[in-house]
């Protein structure tokens, strides 16, 4: 019996964040692909759609904002979650967020095991979401 393995995009430039929120999310039996960007994202999510996807805000090329407005405009990624990871909590940066089709966003500093139950809420919250085999 073949067991599919949900795909976590990871779009993170702070390379400790992104290590410690890719291992956590590995240990938790999703597969991770982590990039540095938006426009890395954006490039991976063409390659293999994501199960989910988290997002930085602040990254250089492409903030997680202007990431997940076009992830929401492509057809292929539409109606994939997506989850913001943030320093910036104001209301108004929340506004923004849901203005971009943002579904979640977690505020830095952030609980590994937080971000792997966001994740896996995400998921269950939309069951006809999945990763492309």
């Amino acid at each position: 019996m073949n067991v599919i393995v949900p795909l976590v995009l990871l779009a993170e430039d702070d390379e400790d964040v992104r290590a410690l929120a890719e291992l956590v999310l590995r240990r938790e039996g999703f597969e991770v692909r982590a990039v540095s960007d938006g426009e890395a994202a954006l490039a991976a999510a063409a390659e293999r759609t994501p199960a989910v996807a988290v997002l930085d805000v602040s990254m250089p090329r492409m903030d997680g904002l202007e990431t997940a407005r076009r992830l929401r405009e492509r057809a292929e990624t539409r109606t994939v979650p997506i989850m913001l990871l943030t320093a910036r909590v104001t209301e108004a940066d929340r506004e923004r967020g849901r203005q971009a089709g943002v579904d979640a966003q977690l505020d830095k500093p952030f609980s590994p095991a937080v971000l792997a139950e966001r994740v896996r809420a995400l998921l269950d919250d939309r069951p006809n979401r999945g990763s492309a085999p």
